[in-house]
């Protein structure tokens, strides 16, 4: 089975959300800013009221590399992304595509799930043409 990510205290929350089906992303209750990854904290004005916030479920892809040889439970070749939220955050995630090689820095995503076992991951499916 692919690998999984192990919650930790700051990031329980977070993770039992993804395995709801939902993204959620910090945001800091005194300067209002988003951050990933969850921590006690705001890592901008050290404040430690924070809340978990919907995110809109949309970014932007930033950077992209398609791997053509994998460690186990991967199938090659598939695409490992990071994307900006449309909140703002950078997150890492598998870049779902039905042609890697057409895949461009810029090009809109959607946030959808991997289904690992009994938890969900976070990938990113990109976004159709209108």
């Amino acid at each position: 089975m692919k690998p999984l990510a192990q919650p930790t205290p700051d990031t329980r929350e977070w993770f039992a959300l993804i395995d709801e089906g939902r993204l959620t992303v910090p945001r800091c209750r005194e300067c209002r800013a988003f951050f990933l990854y969850p921590r006690s904290s705001c890592p901008r004005c050290g404040h430690r009221a924070i809340e978990l916030v919907d995110a809109a479920g949309t970014g932007t892809l930033l950077s992209f590399v398609i791997n053509h040889r994998g460690p186990e439970g991967f199938v090659p070749p598939y695409a490992l992304a990071i994307v900006e939220l449309a909140e703002g955050p950078h997150l890492m995630g598998t870049l779902r595509a039905p042609d890697l090689e057409a895949v461009e820095v810029g090009t809109s995503v959607r946030v959808a799930f991997e289904q690992r076992g009994d938890r969900r991951v976070v990938c990113f499916d990109m976004e159709r043409a209108a």
